[in-house]
């Protein structure tokens, strides 16, 4: 088995929208970035290809390249479990906690957890998705930004 850890952490500013795990949440802020800026995703991402020792998600998308500016970042999950596809690995599960003050995340929970197994093409009891709050503290505590961890693990075909 192969076991990876990803993180990723994002501004928020005006004028973007929120995205996380691939759902478009009512905010006045979202993250800034050069894709859609889904924390969630990058997090996951980041952890298969580390589980895979590929490197990270800047190394296969990068934020100078063009084609990925405002990309969404479920068809860029899809590109990187191709690479699980081709491995001697499947996909397991994944647990991941994203770090947010505000907005409350609770309400679109259940929605992200389906959007990220229908992408990696796995049952939702496979992916795990928790939200906390950091009590005020740090960047996410202020409202500055929301961060994201994600762990995963691949199994021996």
């Amino acid at each position: 088995m192969r076991i990876g850890h990803g993180y990723d952490v994002h501004r928020l500013v005006e004028g973007r929208k929120l995205i996380l795990g691939g759902v478009d949440i009512p905010y006045k802020m979202g993250l800034d970035g050069h894709s859609d800026a889904d924390v969630l995703v990058h997090a996951l991402m980041d952890a298969i290809l580390g589980a895979l020792a590929l490197g990270d998600i800047g190394q296969h998308f990068p934020d100078t390249d063009p084609d990925y500016k405002g990309a969404d970042s479920l068809k860029l999950l899809d590109r990187v479990m191709e690479y699980v596809d081709d491995s001697n690995y499947v996909f397991s599960n994944a647990d991941m906690t994203i770090c947010c003050q505000s907005p409350k995340l609770a309400p679109y929970i259940m929605d992200m957890r389906e959007n990220i197994a229908d992408t990696i093409g796995c049952d939702i009891s496979q992916i795990s998705i928790k939200a906390t709050t950091e009590e005020h503290l740090g960047f996410t505590g202020s409202g500055e930004g929301i961060s994201a961890t994600a762990v995963v693990l691949l199994e021996d075909i």
